[in-house]
């Protein structure tokens, strides 16, 4: 049984401790997410949704305005924005003690939503399709999700392929939190990204080594919450797959996982409970 470490988050002058592992609930406002498919996507919707899952047991909310899902169409910055930036000022008005991370790969984005209260940046891309956003995380000293991803998410699951998926992943993300660090930004979340330019047993192979990702000194988050990995091999949907993501969920917390991005957060939470007792 793995026995989580220690780790604290600077989130915009108030402390996030990791003592044992947390939720971070999903948060999408777009009209093309994978799982959603825009239902629950008005203001009023969002902000029901985001209190609902404070009230069951989220640390972190993230906020996403533009879908990652392979194939997913490009928006501009300014659409993005309009999406996310009501909903983040919203949120800080209503329920201001909730830590909230961004979705986005693009700097100007994540400035605009930092400036807006956000805690954390949530980069599926690792800087790799905007350089300057590691400047953004330095000059405002904001938490840093530094997730893998082979090609961007038009391209991504064409032909993902890897000599060996583990060590290259790992790899990838030592190299990033190196670099991170020598740019002054020093609290570095890690995602080997499941599903993001990997083939389903890619992500198996990822899931059952992720306890090797602790070397990396940082905390390990697992997002796969509904995700291919589970509903292709299950046979079955995303709004079927809540059985499966939970079943995974507690391989994942047994192997290292110390934040699980989720879209249930009730189920997830009574998860890490059950592990807790383990």
């Amino acid at each position: 049984m793995f026995k989580n470490k220690l780790y604290t988050l600077n989130c915009n002058q108030r402390l996030l401790t990791i003592s044992s592992p947390i939720l971070m609930g999903i948060l999408n406002a777009t009209p093309d997410s994978f799982y959603n498919k825009g239902n629950n996507s008005s203001l009023d919707e969002l902000m029901a949704q985001a209190k609902q899952m404070v009230y069951e047991g989220a640390t972190i909310l993230d906020i996403g305005g533009m879908s990652s899902r392979p194939g997913a169409a490009l928006i501009s910055e300014q659409e993005e924005m309009d999406r996310v930036l009501p909903v983040i000022e919203a949120i800080k008005k209503e329920i201001p003690n909730t830590f909230l991370s961004i979705d986005t790969y693009r700097s100007h984005v994540a400035e605009e939503c930092i400036k807006a209260g956000v805690d954390i940046i949530n980069d599926i891309s690792g800087a790799e399709l905007d350089v300057d956003i590691i400047d953004i995380a330095a000059k405002y000293h904001t938490p840093y999700i530094c997730m893998h991803m082979q090609g961007t998410p038009q391209t991504m699951q064409l032909n993902p392929s890897y000599e060996n998926v583990t060590n290259e992943v790992y790899q990838f993300l030592y190299n990033k939190i190196q670099r991170l660090k020598s740019k002054n930004v020093l609290d570095v979340i890690s995602d080997v990204g499941f599903g993001f330019g990997k083939t389903t047993a890619h992500n198996f192979e990822l899931l059952k080594n992720l306890e090797v990702f602790q070397q990396l000194n940082s905390p390990t988050l697992v997002g796969i919450s509904r995700k291919g990995m589970i509903y292709k091999t299950l046979n079955t949907t995303p709004e079927n797959a809540l059985n499966g993501t939970t079943a995974l969920h507690m391989i994942a917390l047994q192997n290292g996982a110390n934040i699980l991005r989720v879209h249930d957060v009730k189920e997830a939470k009574e998860c890490i409970t059950l592990y807790k007792q383990l």
